[in-house]
């Protein structure tokens, strides 16, 4: 990944910019579809930071689409199957090759649908605070990283903007958000993927101990996965030959990044600290190990 050049933002002329967020750029298509590009932005602890991780965005798009694929008989997803190089100008072909998707245009629904099968990261700090996460109760003497003993749980967050951060909400809170079947909808949907694909990832050697997903309405108010699906953004994956209850596994995700952040003198907020080439480089190669464990 790294002998490639980085993409931090695109310049897409040929169609309108609707959004950039952390990672990802959004161009209006038309008026029922859109671009969104993976850039090489990386993000932690909501704050964008100064230095792209270069192939991520293609890497992170490859991934995504592995598993929009592989679980797309529990749920449609947003892509058309249309190829972005085809709705940009031949100059800008090179910004999208391989890092976007062009979707349906749906209508996000304004919860993180976060889900966890280990008790880790806010998870961990929330259960030795309450002895529940998210308002869930949780049998008491629970180590850190321990896999909870009732399955995964749905523990719901809203949407922040860059910059901002994410804020745990109850389940309550989304049926009053979403109204009651649809919050009910989104987390019995956001925890069948998220099994099946734990299940599947274990077979590679992966523990995937939480993910987020992101879920959108048509207008017929039919629900789709939406965003990206179970990338090292989105998840944490832990190398299952590594795991011990007691703490924190090595992880194939930007949870080295943090954890690298955490030893540096920053008030996490804008501006964040820049990556040296050696964490950059290891960040890049546990993101490739990743993809090439998942899609083996």
């Amino acid at each position: 990944m790294t002998d490639q050049i980085a993409l931090f933002e695109t310049n897409i002329q040929s169609l309108a910019l609707l959004h950039r967020g952390k990672v990802r750029d959004i161009y209006a298509v038309n008026n029922d579809k859109l671009l969104i590009v993976q850039t090489d932005r990386l993000s932690a602890f909501d704050v964008i930071l100064p230095t792209p991780v270069p192939g991520k965005g293609r890497l992170l798009t490859a991934l995504s689409s592995f598993w929009f694929e592989k679980l797309d008989h529990i749920i449609p997803n947003h892509l058309t199957g249309i190829a972005p190089e085809s709705v940009v100008t031949e100059m800008e072909r090179e910004q999208v090759a391989g890092r976007a998707f062009v979707v349906k245009r749906l209508k996000s629904l304004p919860v993180e649908a976060i889900v966890r099968g280990y008790v880790v990261g806010s998870g961990w700090k929330d259960y030795q605070r309450t002895g529940a996460i998210c308002g869930i109760a949780l049998p008491a003497g629970l180590q850190e990283a321990a896999k909870l003993p009732g399955g995964a749980i749905f523990t719901p967050s809203t949407k922040a903007v860059a910059g901002a951060h994410d804020e745990n909400i109850s389940f309550s809170e989304v049926e009053t958000l979403l109204g009651g079947d649809l919050a009910a909808q989104v987390r019995d949907k956001a925890i069948a993927l998220y099994v099946e694909a734990a299940d599947y990832a274990i077979t590679k050697g992966i523990i995937i101990a939480d993910t987020k997903f992101e879920f959108g309405l048509d207008d017929a108010d039919g629900l789709y996965l939406i965003d990206e699906a179970l990338t090292p953004d989105s998840s944490r994956f832990w190398p299952a030959d590594q795991y011990a209850p007691g703490k924190n596994p090595p992880s194939y995700d930007k949870q080295f990044v943090r954890d690298w952040l955490e030893t540096q003198d920053w008030n996490k907020k804008s501006p964040a600290p820049a990556l040296p080439p050696d964490i950059l480089a290891k960040t890049a190669e546990k993101y490739l190990q990743a993809l090439h464990r998942l899609r083996s």
